[in-house]
């Protein structure tokens, strides 16, 4: 689950950006990498810039809430964090080859279509709700979710999602911050998707 639905969901999101900023990295741009995005690439946020760890070989830690369970060992991610409550995730797979890449892009869409169903299942102290807010026409196609948590002791959070692929590349990006719907800069998350999903090659 997504580390914002917890108590103490501040000092939880900054150690895991300074865990994500010592881990072991893979230089961004190396052969055979897909590029990232940089931290200007991510939607503005109206009080902080934008910063950014290392690009990381293996999953993301903790897993990202809903696609987490589906991520191989062979994903590559960055993390990435405002001054404030807003956090951001991409990972990246390669695939053997385009077909075992739209399998698995379609693994992902399937876990984010039931993800607020999920949450609660597994979280009895937790009502989420959400949206899907459709397609983009970048390389193979991208996807945009939005998930909105509650607790029982009244924290609420919004996160976006988006898995996108170019060839046998699958990347997915994940916003969140502390709010509703309504604080979804989903038209910027969108742009952000479009150039993750470019960067791929």
């Amino acid at each position: 689950m997504n580390v914002r639905v917890h108590r103490g969901t501040a000092a939880i999101a900054a150690a895991v950006a300074v865990a994500a900023i010592g881990a072991l990295a893979a230089p961004a741009g190396a052969a055979g990498t897909p590029r990232f995005l940089s931290p200007s690439q991510l939607p503005p946020h109206p009080s902080s810039a934008w910063y950014a760890g290392p690009v990381t070989a293996g999953q993301p830690d903790p897993l990202p809430m809903c696609v987490g369970d589906a991520l191989p060992s062979t994903s590559v991610h960055r993390a990435y964090y405002t001054d404030l409550d807003t956090t951001a995730l991409q990972v990246t797979v390669v695939e053997r080859d385009a077909q075992h890449a739209k399998a698995f892009a379609a693994l992902l869409r399937k876990h984010l279509d039931s993800c607020a169903k999920d949450v609660m299942a597994e979280y009895p102290d937790v009502t989420a709700r959400q949206k899907y807010y459709g397609k983009l026409p970048v390389e193979e196609g991208a996807v945009v979710y939005g998930v909105n948590t509650r607790t029982t002791w009244g924290a609420t959070d919004i996160n976006l999602f988006s898995v996108g692929r170019d060839g046998r590349i699958v990347t997915v990006v994940r916003w969140g911050q502390m709010g509703g719907f309504r604080d979804a800069p989903v038209a910027a998350f969108k742009k952000t998707t479009v150039t993750a999903v470019n960067k791929l090659r």
